[in-house]
């Protein structure tokens, strides 16, 4: 359909940025851009096409799905708050962890109704070590374990949910 071409498209472009090591979600600069195609090895748009299911197969890796995970908190922020707005967190949080994470639907419905206006840095980073760690069922999930109160309070809210 053409959402999950959307999707897909929006994906590979944050992969991309994220090659080009660019400052500023919407745009490139020509400094960006030059240094990023020349680090990739495109020299024309047929070679930047060429390398696009490679851009896409980087998502599958752990360890640089995990640096894209993290350098997109900083690229998608207003440069002027230190945390990203919560509807701008939902919307990255649904590229990154929308398809792998069977909790995501969840979660997204927890943030929807949830008091908070934003996510800083580490609950941001925490949701990815969570989303990779926890059970789906919450079975492994600690109490007095290092989570942010975001992620204690997701946690109580799904089990209550869960219950009723």
């Amino acid at each position: 359909s053409l959402y999950v071409l959307s999707v897909q498209i929006q994906i590979i472009m944050l992969v991309l940025a994220w090659h080009l090591e660019a400052a500023n979600m919407g745009f490139f600069t020509k400094e960006e851009w030059l240094r990023g195609m020349t680090l990739l090895q495109c020299d024309s748009t047929e070679r930047l096409q060429s390398k696009l299911d490679y851009l896409r197969s980087e998502l599958n890796e752990s360890v640089v799905f995990k640096n894209i995970y993290r350098y997109a908190f900083d690229f998608a922020r207003d440069k002027d708050q230190r945390s990203l707005d919560m509807d701008t967190a939902k919307s990255m949080l649904a590229l990154l962890l929308g398809r792998t994470w069977p909790l995501f639907p969840v979660f997204q419905q927890f943030l929807e109704q949830s008091k908070y206006k934003g996510m800083n840095k580490d609950q941001w980073y925490n949701v990815l070590e969570f989303s990779r760690t926890i059970n789906t069922d919450l079975s492994n999930y600690d109490e007095d374990g290092a989570w942010p109160v975001l992620l204690d309070e997701f946690v109580e809210w799904q089990k209550a949910w869960s219950a009723s």
